[in-house]
């Protein structure tokens, strides 16, 4: 299959998706961090190109429920700039998931409500990055179109629950500087696996009947 790794430069699931033999892409603004098929552009300009899937990670400062408090400014009047660039945010996670692609999944955090509204609808899974061999945890939502959920692999939750708080909660703890987005953002090895293998060999009868 032809599949945009749409928001991605680390090259994580790209590859996790090469490996099955798949003609995978990834697009970003950003270089990719490894060697690979990347497109370095807005996703937007190259979103018609005949793709087969996308797996789109689109950025979720403005919409993460983490950051709903900063909508409003200290005194309870709204955050105007916020607003603004959670309706920007907003409209460019819709243009993904909207794009006309038969199979899509869209990943983020946990929205907050207000983003859910200007999506246009709630997210049809969340995992957990134990769930697929990591001992770490990570609430990650998935708007599917046309994909089935993802199956755990390899569920390591009662090893994470024995872990120390600062260890579990890895990401969450990490300091503040210029890589901390980056290391928060990158798919988990485990999940992106599961993804190219449940998701880069469905059944073709289960493709005919998706892309009716």
């Amino acid at each position: 299959m032809k599949i945009l790794i749409a928001c991605e430069y680390s090259g994580t699931v790209r590859e996790a998706f090469s490996k099955l033999g798949h003609d995978a892409w990834s697009c970003d603004i950003l270089e990719t961090e490894i060697p690979g098929n990347h497109l370095q552009c807005d996703v937007r300009e190259i979103i018609g190109d005949g793709w087969d899937m996308m797996i789109a990670h689109p950025p979720c400062t403005y919409l993460a429920n983490s950051g709903v408090c900063w909508l409003w400014n200290k005194d309870g009047s709204r955050n105007e700039d916020r607003w603004q660039k959670l309706k920007e945010g907003a409209e460019f996670f819709k243009a993904l998931l909207d794009a006309p692609i038969p199979l899509i999944a869209i990943e983020n955090p946990i929205p907050h409500k207000y983003a859910v509204k200007l999506i246009g609808r709630k997210y049809d899974q969340c995992i957990q990055p134990y769930q697929f061999g990591h001992t770490e945890s990570k609430a990650t939502c998935l708007w599917l179109k046309g994909l089935p959920k993802l199956k755990a692999t390899n569920d390591v939750k009662e090893k994470w629950k024995r872990l120390p708080k600062n260890e579990a909660q890895r990401l969450h703890y990490l300091p503040p500087g210029p890589e901390r987005a980056k290391l928060r953002s990158k798919t988990f090895q485990g999940v992106a696996q599961a993804m190219a293998e449940q998701w880069g060999n469905l059944p073709t009868e289960t493709k005919r009947s998706i892309c009716a």
